[in-house]
């Protein structure tokens, strides 16, 4: 790789430097490589950040990757490129139509610092200052956003602690929300010793909801207790029906947040909710209670079929949960104020450890890349594209 791939900055109010791009071709080829590109000088209500912070989470890798078979994944870099290709089955292609054939820009979410801006003043006063920011496309050295699109965090705090401000900050708010909105008074959630898991657990903390966490091993359990978390039922024990019948009995919770996606978890959850419901009643229907019940798919860890079993009685719905679609049917001051919690509470209910910092060159690498993808519990991997 050349010494100089990527400059830091332009001579005519333009920036350069190095951003991540993924191709699948028609043919089922994937290509990842690092792209030099022109980020032009900022207009009024833009900054450009020098992105020093963006995490690889579970939808980056979904975009970053594909339906790519990732034991085909080589490096094939050359003098002035970095590129890693790879092969996506032919049986997978259709489905991903839309994107064939299209270099896209890979990146939720990330965090820098304010190197250039607007010739507004309020623009100009965030120079210098750390910012976060949600516009996609992070995995890059440097990013054009709009100051209204940036959470500006108070002076002092470094990229890494504001990288993830915004996916699983806002999910975990966002999913609180739809509870409260629906008139739910207490809450399941599997994975629960993910980050975004006990972020989720910390917010039903502090706003007195109680919640039920379904983890899968006795060192999740620990993690959660260490948490303060009052409610644990770890799926992997014997007694792991008769516990979740206890806390779900004890919480009176309708409403689960499911981030496995695949198997009977969720069918068992309602079902057993169902079964609390029916034995509480004092009349019997051959259709079950009329306790409304709802899950929602927010994840897939497990991409298998969601198995149901109709057990649930009468009043129950199954259905996805995307963090956009919620911030779409919310006001804009719902959406700034729980944009502002986030920032109030980064280093408290929305702090976020990581596995290992990576530059965006390692982040290409293969054995790496099968690393970060694991969906181990616990293991979050940080891009410093300044690296």
């Amino acid at each position: 790789m050349a010494e100089n791939f990527g400059q830091a900055a332009g001579s005519n109010g333009n920036w350069t430097g190095l951003a991540l791009r993924s191709l699948i071709t028609k043919s089922g080829a994937l290509e990842l490589s690092l792209e030099n590109e022109i980020i032009e000088a900022p207009g009024h209500g833009e900054v450009i950040i020098r992105v020093e912070a963006t995490p690889i989470n579970p939808s980056d890798i979904g975009l970053l990757l594909g339906a790519a078979d990732r034991t085909s994944l080589m490096a094939q870099n050359t003098s002035d490129r970095i590129l890693t290709s790879g092969t996506v089955p032919h049986y997978y292609l259709r489905a991903m139509g839309e994107r064939l054939d299209i270099p896209l820009t890979v990146g939720n979410e990330g965090a820098g610092i304010v190197v250039a801006a607007g010739p507004d003043e309020y623009s100009q006063s965030l120079i210098g200052r750390t910012a976060a920011a949600m516009p996609t496309g992070m995995y890059c050295q440097y990013r054009r956003v709009r100051t209204e699109d940036c959470l500006i965090l108070p002076v002092g705090t470094v990229p890494a602690e504001a990288a993830s401000c915004f996916v699983n900050p806002l999910t975990a708010l966002g999913l609180v929300a739809t509870a409260m909105q629906e008139g739910h008074r207490a809450v399941v959630q599997t994975a629960a010793a993910s980050s975004l898991g006990r972020m989720l657990n910390r917010i039903c903390q502090a706003d007195g909801i109680q919640i039920v966490n379904i983890v899968r091993s006795k060192e999740q359990a620990t993690a959660l207790r260490q948490d303060g978390a009052t409610y644990i039922c770890n799926s992997s024990e014997e007694s792991f029906r008769k516990d979740l019948d206890e806390a779900l009995a004890k919480t009176g919770a309708t409403v689960v947040f499911d981030a496995i996606g695949g198997g009977k978890l969720v069918s068992q959850i309602l079902g057993q909710i169902e079964t609390i419901a029916s034995r509480n009643s004092e009349t019997y229907s051959v259709y079950g209670s009329t306790l409304r019940k709802a899950a929602y798919l927010y994840g897939s860890l497990d991409p298998s079929p969601t198995e149901l079993k109709r057990t649930l009685g009468r009043y129950w719905t199954v259905s996805g949960w995307l963090l956009g679609n919620f911030t779409d049917d919310q006001s804009p001051d719902i959406v700034r104020a729980l944009k502002e919690r986030v920032g109030a509470e980064l280093n408290t209910t929305f702090r976020t450890s990581y596995t290992d910092t990576i530059s965006l060159v390692e982040a290409l690498d293969p054995v790496l890349i099968a690393e970060y993808c694991k969906t181990s519990t616990g293991r979050k991997y940080l891009i410093n594209p300044a690296l």
